[in-house]
């Protein structure tokens, strides 16, 4: 007998239900982020509005979280679309607020394990390891989400952050008075305020005290925090290198930073900036697409309007952006030093040559080419598809030219 193999009607090993179950959920989480995945890239490519799209895009980025952590696998996919969506048209004070308070962030940074020690229930938390104030969410806040580094603030106000945010968590985590979360009611998964694990007190961030009380207090800094100066900086430089190169021009900088001020974060005036700026529409192309919109792109050359969720979702992956999985609260690089490498470009071919191999019979790359870049199309490309040794090859000639590969 092999090893390994039971003898003819022998009973076979019994199964361990608790593995079952595990790895049920977690096939089914998988199946449930591949949708979702799916969703995204069907309204970009469907979208009658790709702008607002990529600004949505862009916003899911800046406000980071990852599938990598387990629980946040069924909600990453909702952040965009309950907390970013709603407001990408709004103040951004407003998007920040919807942030921070959706399940999503909140579990991913551990901010739903946070508890004030001096708070109820830090009293019960003080008698459990690994329980009491955490700090992650407070200083991306800080760093990421609004000031930016090295932007004046100091440790002392990432934990003076962290304190007003105690009390911001999801319900359905733990109930009963020996529990490490207590006063937790709501619907499960969803936001909640719990007042027993708020640490009581006035803050000071910045040097600005907060004295309100309960949620209104983390929501009051949150507040000062979306409309200043640095935030206002931070912010425009990011949009400004997203659209206009991987330098941002200081002037642009400089326009945007001033309408942000003068109008309390309006987000669309920030968009009509960016619209109307020369920066923004220099030939040739200056910004390198990373792989999210470049296989976007490809798709919407190609002329599909359907995707499928194991494909795309293995696509991003192939190409080294997995949706909704950066490797850090950062989120993705925005600059052409971390897409543009020799391995990655060549992942892009071969996804390219497969692509087209699917359609080439019901497309021409020549008339396609001149009908996607009817003004820019170099006379280097067009001999490029026009030599090419099939109909497959001059697609994936037309999908990885430099005029598909920057915008």
């Amino acid at each position: 007998m092999e090893s390994g193999q039971w003898p003819s009607g022998a009973r076979a090993a019994p199964r361990d239900p608790v593995a079952q179950a595990r790895r049920f959920a977690r096939d089914q989480a998988r199946s449930y982020y591949m949708g979702a995945v799916a969703a995204r890239a069907q309204t970009a490519l469907t979208s009658p509005s790709p702008f607002a799209e990529r600004l949505v895009h862009f916003w899911a980025n800046h406000f980071a979280v990852s599938v990598d952590k387990l629980v946040v696998i069924g909600l990453a996919g909702q952040l965009e679309f309950e907390a970013i969506r709603p407001h990408v048209m709004g103040k951004f004070g407003d998007m920040l607020q919807a942030v921070e308070r959706h399940p999503a962030m909140l579990l991913y940074l551990d901010q739903a394990a946070s508890i004030g020690p001096n708070s109820t229930g830090g009293q019960i938390a003080a008698r459990r390891q690994n329980a009491g104030l955490n700090e992650n969410l407070a200083r991306e806040i800080l760093e990421l989400h609004t000031l930016g580094v090295r932007t004046g603030y100091g440790q002392g106000d990432v934990t003076e952050l962290a304190r007003a945010l105690t009390g911001w968590t999801v319900a359905g985590l733990g109930r009963g008075a020996g529990a490490r979360f207590v006063g937790i009611d709501g619907e499960p998964g969803s936001f909640v305020f719990a007042a027993r694990l708020h640490e009581p007190g006035s803050r000071t961030v910045l040097g600005r005290p907060f004295a309100q009380a309960g949620e209104d207090q983390a929501a009051a800094v949150l507040d000062f925090l979306g409309t200043h100066p640095a935030t206002a900086r931070h912010i425009t430089t990011k949009l400004a290198r997203h659209f206009a190169g991987d330098d941002p021009p200081v002037a642009l900088v400089a326009r945007l930073e001033t309408a942000f001020l003068k109008t309390g974060g309006d987000l669309p005036s920030l968009y009509r900036v960016l619209v109307d700026a020369p920066e923004c529409w220099i030939a040739p192309p200056v910004k390198f697409k990373n792989p999210w919109e470049w296989s976007i792109g490809a798709m919407r050359a190609l002329g599909l309007r359907e995707v499928q969720p194991q494909a795309v979702t293995g696509l991003l992956t192939q190409l080294g952006q997995p949706v909704w999985r950066p490797g850090s609260p950062a989120g993705w690089d925005d600059v052409a030093a971390s897409w543009a490498g020799p391995d990655a470009v060549m992942r892009r071919v071969e996804a390219a040559e497969r692509m087209a191999g699917r359609i080439s019979d019901t497309l021409d790359a020549r008339a396609r080419a001149s009908q996607l870049f009817p003004a820019a199309l170099s006379d280097t490309t067009a001999q490029a598809i026009a030599r090419a040794e099939s109909p497959s090859q001059g697609l994936a000639l037309l999908l990885v030219a430099p005029e598909s590969m920057r915008r």
